[in-house]
């Protein structure tokens, strides 16, 4: 999809959420340009295979921004550009001369999206993923949550308001700023359990039989018969007369996970096994 084509991006984001949001501009059309310091991007050496994949469609320009050479170039990617993409803290940005302020008085058609861990005046908190999940009562231990659920989702919510802001300038005629907070996009996927539909024993938390995961002759599957129509289609598919956990746990023995799916995708039922992680990108 070429959606974006015309649309500049520069971006000075490092890690994570940053390369994913251009990844996806780029995707949908964006000429994206991403700015490097001499060091790189320290992604590249967590997990450099992923790296390489997000910068497919990105050009990567080295610039040392501590320079004035450096800025001079920067500042004349920032001529050409429709959207300033960041992730450093504001006390980093100004001493690369990319103060939001002083960016919006020499370029005042740019859009600026600022990715932080926390929405100001906490923006200069230091955060991860992980404490930005914990706060939200989204990691239960011992396990380490299964991805990195508050980047991805700040990556996402990166580009919606990117693209909103364009809207608006192209309205309005004047670029705007704004912040995308990781720790609000943890707080944002923490909703259905604040308002109680996943809490243990809730009605998406266990406390359904219809929608849950059970154990099998050898894997386990998760069931998602949650309409009354599946669970109907469920309960007489299995010979039961009503859905209740013991019973389900009872007929699930009785097969591997993998023939329980193909059992249900044969009757149109919200049933599949569960996978391992992938193994073939380990970082």
């Amino acid at each position: 999809m070429k959606l974006l084509e015309g649309l500049r991006v520069v971006s000075t984001a490092l890690n994570l959420p940053g390369p994913v949001a251009c990844a996806r501009l780029a995707e949908l059309g964006a000429a994206v340009t991403k700015v490097e310091p001499p060091t790189g991007d320290p992604f590249a050496g967590y997990c450099g295979a992923w790296y390489e994949r997000l910068h497919a469609g990105v050009e990567v320009r080295t610039i040392d921004l501590k320079g004035d050479e450096g800025r001079r170039a920067m500042q004349s990617l920032l001529d050409a550009a429709d959207l300033l993409l960041t992730a450093q803290r504001p006390a980093a940005l100004a001493r690369m001369g990319l103060d939001a302020a002083v960016v919006a008085t020499l370029h005042p058609r740019l859009c600026q999206v600022a990715i932080t861990g926390h929405a100001p005046p906490d923006d200069g908190t230091a955060g991860h993923d992980l404490t930005y999940m914990a706060v939200n009562g989204l990691v239960v231990p011992p396990a380490l949550p299964a991805t990195l659920f508050a980047d991805m989702a700040g990556a996402e919510r990166a580009v919606s308001t990117a693209l909103a802001l364009v809207m608006a300038r192209d309205r309005e005629g004047r670029g705007g700023r704004a912040t995308v907070a990781l720790a609000d996009a943890a707080r944002y996927l923490a909703q259905p359990l604040r308002e109680g539909l996943t809490r243990p024993a809730a009605m998406l938390g266990g406390g359904l039989a219809g929608y849950n995961i059970y154990a099998t002759r050898a894997g386990w599957i998760a069931v998602a018969a949650l309409e009354p129509h599946f669970a109907r289609r469920l309960a007489e598919s299995l010979g039961l007369p009503a859905l209740t956990e013991a019973g389900l746990r009872d007929k699930f023995l009785a097969d591997t996970a993998m023939q329980w799916e193909r059992w249900a995708r044969a009757l149109d039922l919200p049933l599949v096994a569960l996978r391992t992680p992938f193994t073939e990108n380990v970082c």
